[in-house]
């Protein structure tokens, strides 16, 4: 395998890692495996496949935030909720290797909404509800990569036939 495909596809795969294992800009890295793909190939189907992929990045993030926010907000789950969470996953990122930021966030979820209704099942409740929210999240940006990754393979079996 030539490097003009196998460097695109390793990005997409760390990519693809990189949104189960919320460490790095996942879906943004799908989309730079294909900029450098369509970069290499200076074809207008490579620059075709590259505005697809761009776009589908764009709806990816769109509903990232949108679908699973609007869930949150119909389970009673503030917007300061999810600030004070984030801020305790960063915490919890730095003072817990690996699983910090992940009990961080259900932590700072849970504390911050017993501190609001002062009712243990009321805070897990909104904590089961923000933690559906993430792993929905994490599933649409997931189905976003996957259609670029597929967009792009499409595109490389066009640019060899």
């Amino acid at each position: 395998m030539e490097a003009t495909l196998w460097v695109p596809a390793v990005l997409i795969v760390i990519g693809m890692v990189g949104i189960v294992i919320p460490v790095i800009p996942g879906l943004l890295l799908c989309l730079a495996g294909v900029f450098v793909w369509a970069f290499d190939t200076k074809t207008t189907l490579g620059w075709s496949v590259f505005g697809v992929c761009a776009a589908l990045y764009l709806a990816g993030l769109a509903l990232q935030y949108a679908v699973p926010g609007r869930r949150m907000r119909e389970a009673g789950v503030r917007r300061s909720t999810l600030v004070l969470a984030v801020l305790l996953a960063v915490v919890g990122f730095f003072v817990i290797p690996v699983v910090g930021a992940a009990v961080g966030f259900v932590g700072g979820i849970f504390l911050v909404e017993l501190g609001h209704s002062q009712d243990r099942s009321a805070a897990w409740a909104s904590t089961k509800a923000a933690l559906k929210a993430v792993f929905l999240s994490m599933g649409i940006e997931l189905l976003a990569a996957l259609a670029i990754a597929v967009t792009w393979v499409v595109g490389v079996l066009l640019s060899r036939g």
